[in-house]
């Protein structure tokens, strides 16, 4: 049975290049994949845009351009990317630049873009939501779907950008391209969904995120290769990685992956299909190859989910540590100058952490019966101004001199919130546009 090689070669914006090089090289791909857009992500890449017309991509697009574009030209891999961000029609031009000064030409790269909404939200507000739009908007982007890749496929693009696609549609669409599948086939979409999904994180299939010494030991994790599929025309798939490289697969780092951000298994709603990974069946054929059936699924949403950006005030942080005998009671003293201190600056949400002690799962939850050696206080609120934001940090260095004695180590810093908000639009009011260079 034909099967195509499709390769992961980023989870997220700041991801590591070299695993990428290593999958375009060694891994037998017809397409890699970079997953690069989080939730919050486009919302920073609008406001780049907002500052400089020519912004607004992923940081790294032209260096992992530059690092994959020579390896995937020869070996005519074909690259499908979210890395367009606020701004997939700089970031075709950014590549069309690369390509040339690569010496590579007759290179076609496409821009997907009409996933920007801002426009569209405000004129028409949300969807089957009790909340209102939140004030100081940045940025408003719908999940789009397969459509307009599959058009760039068809059009012989051999570079994808897009701006906000639902991640798993990165690698259906290449999918659907191959096998001729049916865009209303639910239960094909539904498996070759499965697939986009337990490849959409990278390394976190192959053992990142996973690993836990001396109960889930990953082999050679500052190697971490990152996942193949090898997908056959009836949707099941294989997961694999490059020989020799590090990490594992196995049926339990597929499982954990499975599950991840899911919340009901028999309907994970994504813009081409509602896919059920309810009867999902997980079978291990070798070592670092999982063979990965019974996706499933039914008629796609009539709705779009929107990503909106907004600006939610100013969050002020200050740290510093004590060590030695009496470093946590130094440390509460600490605190207890601050919380006074604060009150008058107009904060809200401030808290305190001992971070070692305290600062992930509470007082509660936490080991209180032993003295620790070293302590570093955090503390950290949100204002509506940058000023009153600053003002813990400012508060926190003041207590080398005017707080407890052996105080060190003092850090602050004072940033935006940019908040996300989520709403849904009717997918009759989107519309994909799909603008080509050539290099």
């Amino acid at each position: 049975m034909r099967a195509i090689r499709i390769g992961c070669g980023a989870g997220y914006s700041g991801d590591r290049i070299d695993p990428a090089v290593e999958l375009a090289e060694k891994g037998s791909i017809s397409y890699l994949v970079f997953e690069c857009l989080a939730e919050r992500t486009i919302a920073l890449a609008q406001k780049a845009k907002l500052l400089d017309p020519q912004a607004g991509y992923d940081p790294l697009l032209e260096e992992r351009m530059e690092a994959v574009l020579p390896i995937c030209a020869k070996h005519k891999i074909r690259i499908i990317t979210n890395m367009g961000a606020a701004n997939p029609i700089a970031a075709a031009a950014k590549t069309k630049a690369i390509a040339e000064k690569l010496g590579l030409h007759g290179l076609r790269i496409a821009a997907v873009t009409g996933d920007d909404v801002l426009t569209l939200i405000m004129e028409a507000g949300p969807v089957n939501t009790p909340q209102p739009l939140p004030g100081k908007t940045l940025s408003a982007n719908a999940y789009l779907g397969i459509e307009p890749i599959l058009e760039a496929l068809a059009a012989e693009a051999d570079v994808i950008l897009t701006g906000r696609v639902a991640d798993p549609s990165l690698f259906l669409a290449p999918l659907v391209h191959e096998f001729g599948w049916s865009t209303r086939d639910w239960q094909i979409l539904g498996q070759g969904t499965l697939t986009g999904h337990l490849l959409e994180c990278a390394g976190q299939i192959t053992g990142g995120y996973f690993a836990d010494p001396g109960y889930k030991d990953v082999p050679n994790l500052a190697r971490l290769g990152f996942p193949i599929a090898e997908v056959s025309e009836n949707g099941s798939a294989v997961i694999t990685k490059v020989e020799g490289s590090g990490g594992r697969i196995d049926i339990a780092t597929c499982k954990e992956q499975l599950l991840y951000e899911i919340q009901d298994p028999a309907a994970y709603f994504t813009p081409d299909v509602v896919a059920d990974f309810s009867r999902v069946s997980i079978r291990e054929l070798a070592a670092d190859r999982v063979h990965i059936s019974g996706g499933s699924g039914g008629p796609r949403p009539e709705t779009l989910k929107v990503s909106v950006g907004y600006h939610d005030g100013y969050v002020g942080e200050g740290q510093i540590s004590y060590a030695g005998p009496g470093a946590l009671a130094r440390a509460r003293l600490a605190q207890d100058i601050l919380a006074e201190r604060l009150q008058s600056y107009g904060l809200s949400e401030l808290r305190f952490d001992l971070i070692g002690l305290n600062s992930i799962h509470g007082e509660r939850l936490s080991r209180m019966d032993c003295e620790p050696y070293e302590i570093r206080l955090r503390a950290a609120g949100k204002a509506n101004t940058i000023k009153s934001a600053s003002m813990i940090s400012r508060e926190v260095e003041a207590l080398y001199t005017n707080g407890p004695a052996g105080g060190g180590g003092v850090a602050g810093s004072t940033r935006e919130i940019v908040a996300i908000f989520s709403m849904l639009l009717p997918r009759t009011s989107v519309t994909h546009r799909i603008h080509y260079e050539v290099s």
